[in-house]
């Protein structure tokens, strides 16, 4: 099962709860599993059936360019961090 870590800024959300493992194979998956532990959180990572414009996703180390559709393996490592912007 991928292992989910869940950034600061969505702690209060958890309760608290830094990582836990779901049964998930997408990011989408994943978010509405956490979704249904924690209510809300779907709410803080996506707008409009994407992700929000403000937030990434690593799986395995990598930025996930797929967004939602991005699939995980079973030993995966999921994180979700802000985005960071840049140019002109």
């Amino acid at each position: 099962m991928p292992t989910v870590f869940i950034p600061t800024m969505l702690l209060p959300i958890t309760d608290g709860v830094k990582q836990l493992r779901v049964e998930s194979l997408s990011i989408r998956q994943i978010i509405d599993d956490l979704d249904q532990l924690y209510p809300g959180l779907k709410d803080r990572l996506t707008d409009a059936g994407s992700l929000k414009r403000n937030v990434a996703v690593s799986v395995d180390g990598q930025i996930a360019i797929l967004g939602l559709l991005e699939k995980v393996s079973y030993d995966s490592e999921v994180h979700f961090v802000p985005a960071i912007g840049g140019g002109i």
